[in-house]
């Protein structure tokens, strides 16, 4: 009994001094944010991919040694600009004699033409004469639309990838030359489940982010719907059109989307670095004063609803004005002392947060 009862007094004395060690430590400095109010459009959230509203792989449609390359990878090119010509010398040959043969059919022509109504010639005479005339001539417009080939040149506006050949390289029917992609404006294709058919339309706005930049929200507007729903997924396909006017966007990107409704709601809003994740739900460290004044990290369990870019609703759990630590979870713990370090990050209540 006696010694117990000496382990019990050593086990609360410990007790203490950890809690006088605990209160003996530096606050921990944190930086805050102020819970306030914004304005949501609510919407169905979706990912998608984007896509170039114009995408091709540039390939050659006749054989040849490249003979010029007009571009460098990633240089921006418009409609009609010279990629790489191919070699043509005997092509070009080519077309000298046959717009030869032409020019003296035409002539033949001319002169048959004169002598018909004197009755100089026959009019088979003159048939096959016309005949000799229009064969050559597109025989030369062939030959010329074949040399045209042997320009390969940029189909629309865009800008170009890696550069797939090399000069002096023999080139194949079909072979890949470089990517080619339209980067302003972009597309963006997502799906959305049937039971959000009515809250989807076209001219509707949406929201975008990325992960290369999540400190960014993009917005554009649904070009189209497909006008089936996807027996195996029940979800129905979705494209909108986005501005890139800096070319940030990028084919192939995965992309979360919200598609927006007309209408707002009010809602409370945290970064997502204010949040921490167990098994046990959501949780943050709210900034409140004990009663000695000094400033607490306090753990506070809250729900956690839709997400906008880096910001995420607080459905319940904190209320308006309430300061909540904005970074650096993972140094405190409940009940830990911190000093507030830099300005208070309060968020903007004034704007409306539409994706």
């Amino acid at each position: 009994m006696a010694l117990g009862s000496i382990f019990g007094w050593k086990y609360v004395k410990m007790q203490e001094t950890n809690e006088q060690n605990a209160r003996a430590q530096p606050p921990t400095p944190v930086e805050v944010v102020t819970i306030t109010s914004q304005s949501w459009r609510s919407g169905v959230s979706s990912v998608g991919s984007l896509r170039a509203i114009n995408g091709v792989k540039v390939a050659n449609e006749v054989a040849g040694v490249v003979s010029h390359l007009a571009f460098e990878s990633g240089q921006r090119v418009s409609q009609g600009d010279i990629l790489i010509r191919l070699e043509d010398s005997v092509d070009r040959a080519a077309l000298v004699a046959l717009e030869a043969q032409a020019q003296l059919a035409n002539e033949t022509f001319k002169r048959y033409s004169n002598l018909l109504p004197r009755n100089a010639v026959s009019q088979s005479e003159f048939d096959e004469a016309r005949a000799n005339f229009q064969a050559a001539r597109a025989k030369a417009e062939q030959q010329r639309a074949q040399l045209s080939k042997k320009t390969i040149r940029a189909p629309f506006d865009g800008v170009v990838g890696l550069r797939e050949v090399d000069l002096g390289e023999y080139l194949a029917e079909g072979t890949p030359i470089v990517d080619l992609n339209m980067l302003d404006p972009i597309h963006v294709d997502y799906s959305v489940p049937e039971r959000a058919l009515n809250r989807v339309a076209a001219g509707r706005g949406i929201s975008l982010s990325v992960a290369a930049y999540p400190e960014r929200t993009f917005r554009g507007e649904i070009l189209a719907i497909a006008p089936s729903i996807n027996e195996s997924t029940r979800t129905l396909n979705v494209r909108a059109r986005l501005d890139n006017a800096d070319n940030v966007l990028r084919p192939g990107m995965f992309a979360e989307v919200d598609t927006l409704s007309p209408e707002t709601r009010e809602v409370f809003t945290l970064p997502r670095t204010a949040l921490s994740f167990n098994t046990y739900g959501d949780f943050v460290f709210r900034v409140t004063e004990n009663d000695e004044g000094q400033l607490i990290a306090s753990r506070q369990q809250v729900t956690s609803g839709s997400t906008r870019g880096d910001v995420v609703e607080i459905v319940e759990g904190l209320s308006a004005g309430d300061r909540v630590v904005a970074t650096g979870l993972l140094r405190l713990r409940d009940g830990q002392p911190v000093a507030v370090s830099g300005r208070d990050q309060a968020t903007d209540a004034d704007r409306e947060i539409d994706g």
